[in-house]
């Protein structure tokens, strides 16, 4: 699932529902303006029972963030709100918790989301 021209600016929220799947390790939802250049990878593990954020410039990762409030567990559907602010992301999970991200490129508006790994998107809305 690969979106080249979302229009994401400072200020909106991005909603996604969909269903993990059974047999998964994790999953991935990226945002930037390219598969290089990401202000946000959202990367839940749960073989490591951890959510880790990072960021991508030119194709190099940059310092990893791990929460380990993981809420949702294999085959649930669920939905994830990205709140997409000047400063940072902050993505509300299921359960009303919170992951903060520094958007760390400064960019005012994203133009890419893809979603890999082991989640079908179901609906996701602007």
């Amino acid at each position: 699932f690969e979106i080249f021209n979302l229009d994401l600016k400072a200020g909106d929220s991005l909603k996604i529902k969909g269903k993990i799947s059974e047999d998964t390790n994790g999953f991935i939802v990226n945002l930037g303006h390219s598969s290089s250049d990401l202000a946000l990878h959202f990367n839940p593990r749960f073989n490591e029972s951890v959510i880790v954020c990072n960021s991508k410039c030119s194709k190099a990762w940059q310092q990893e963030h791990r929460d380990s409030h993981l809420s949702f567990s294999k085959g649930s559907t669920i939905k994830l709100v990205i709140e997409f602010l000047a400063d940072k992301f902050q993505v509300k999970l299921p359960d009303g918790h919170e992951v903060e991200f520094p958007n760390r490129h400064c960019y005012d508006k994203i133009t890419y989301m893809s979603v890999k790994g082991g989640f079908r998107v179901t609906s996701f809305k602007l």
